[in-house]
C-alpha cells in the first residue's frame, strides 16, 4: 500500500515515517539518540573499569553495565509501540515490557542495597552477589512473563490475539505489579542510604532516589492514562503514543538522572585521586649525609611557616608533607 510520506510499506509500519501524525518520528528520534548515547556509556564502562582501584568502586561497574543494557533495550522497545499492535508486535510487548523494567530497578535496588553497607562503613558486596542480586530479582518478572504468554499462546491464542483494547490494557498493567514492587522497594531502600556517616557514599544514593522519583511519577501517569484517562476522553487512539512517551522519557531519566552522574561522579574521584601528593613522613632512623643533605636542601626552597608544615590544599586534599627542621636532624649526621 502506497502512503505519501512513507512510500509503498505496510500499513503497520505508517508511524515510523508519517509526517502527518509526527510523534512517531519524534519519539524514534529520541529512541535513536537514546541507544548511541547508551552505547558510547557502555564503552566508557571498559575504561573506567581499567583505571579504577578501589574494589568498592569497581563493584559498581557491573551494575552499570547491566543497567545500561536494560536502558538500551528500552530505548529499543520503543519502536516495537511506534508499530502498530500486530500479532508479532502483542507478544513482544508483553514479555519485554517488564522485563527489561525489572531488570533496570533489580540494578537499582542491588546497588541501594550495596550502598547502605557502604554508608555505615560495613565491608560491600563482592561483584558475584551483587550479580546474582540482579538475576534473582529480574528472573521472577522473566517467570512471569513466559507463564502469563505460555498460558495465553497455548490455551487461548485466538482470545489473547484479537483481545479488546481495554482488556488488553488491564492485562498489560496486571503483568507489571512485580515491576512496581520493585519500584516501591527501591525508593525505601534508596532513603535509608542517607542515614550512614560516611557521607562520600550518600551521593550515590541520591542518584538512585531521585531516578525512581521522576520514574514513579512517569509511571503513575501513563498507567492512568492507559487505564482510565484515553477511555475518558475517548481517545482509544492514544494507547501507544502514552506507553512510548513513557518509554522514551523513563530512558532518559535513567540516563540523566542516574547513570551519568554516576559515571561523572566516578571520574571525578579519578582525577582528584590522581592529583593527590602524598604524605611524606621522615624515619627516626638515622639517614645517610646525602640524605640529611637533600632533607636541608628542600626545607630551604619551601616557604617558611610557623609549624614548618607545607599544606597542599591546592592539589584538592588533605594530605600533608611534613618536614623535619635541620636542628632536629643534624644529630644524626653524626657517626
Amino acid at each position: 500500500m502506497y502512503h505519501k510520506s512513507c512510500g509503498s510499506i505496510a500499513a503497520d509500519y505508517y508511524m515510523l515515517c508519517d509526517m502527518e501524525k509526527a510523534w512517531g518520528i519524534v519519539l524514534e528520534s529520541l529512541a535513536a539518540a537514546g541507544i548511541l548515547i547508551t552505547i558510547f556509556l557502555i564503552c566508557s564502562l571498559f575504561f573506567l573499569i581499567c583505571k579504577i582501584q578501589d574494589n568498592s568502586k569497581r563493584h559498581m561497574v557491573s551494575i552499570y553495565f547491566f543497567f545500561l543494557l536494560g536502558t538500551l533495550g528500552i530505548f529499543g522497545l520503543t519502536f516495537a509501540f511506534i508499530i502498530k499492535l500486530n500479532d508479532r508486535t502483542r507478544p513482544t510487548r508483553f514479555f519485554l515490557f517488564g522485563v527489561i523494567f525489572a531488570l533496570c530497578f533489580s540494578c537499582l535496588l542491588t546497588h541501594a542495597c550495596n550502598l547502605n553497607k557502604l554508608v555505615r562503613g560495613r565491608k560491600p558486596f563482592s561483584w558475584l552477589v551483587l550479580l546474582l542480586l540482579i538475576f534473582s530479582f529480574a528472573l521472577v518478572q522473566v517467570v512471569i512473563n513466559i507463564e502469563y504468554l505460555v498460558t495465553m499462546l497455548v490455551n487461548q491464542k485466538d482470545k489473547f490475539l484479537n483481545m479488546s483494547p481495554e482488556d488488553t490494557n488491564k492485562d498489560f498493567v496486571m503483568l507489571l505489579i512485580y515491576v512496581l514492587f520493585l519500584m516501591a522497594l527501591t525508593f525505601l531502600v534508596s532513603m535509608f542510604t542517607f542515614c550512614g556517616s560516611y557521607k562520600s557514599w550518600k551521593r550515590h544514593g541520591a542518584h538512585i532516589f531521585v531516578t525512581i522519583l521522576f520514574s514513579i511519577a512517569i509511571w503513575v501517569v501513563w498507567i492512568t492514562m492507559l487505564t482510565k484517562g484515553n477511555t475518558v476522553l475517548d481517545k482509544g487512539s492514544w494507547d501507544d503514543p502514552v506507553v512510548a512517551i513513557a518509554l522514551v522519557s523513563n530512558g532518559w531519566i535513567f540516563l540523566i538522572m542516574y547513570i551519568v552522574p554516576e559515571i561523572c561522579y566516578t571520574l571525578e574521584i579519578l582525577c582528584s585521586s590522581s592529583d593527590l601528593v602524598p604524605t611524606i613522613h621522615l624515619k627516626m632512623n638515622p639517614p645517610s649525609k646525602k640524605e640529611a643533605r637533600r632533607s636541608h636542601f628542600h626545607q630551604l626552597r619551601l616557604p617558611k611557616s610557623t609549624d614548618r608544615r607545607y599544606d597542599c590544599a591546592s592539589h584538592g586534599s588533605a594530605t600533608e608533607v611534613t618536614f623535619v627542621p635541620w636542628s632536629q636532624t643534624s644529630r644524626f649526621v653524626k657517626e
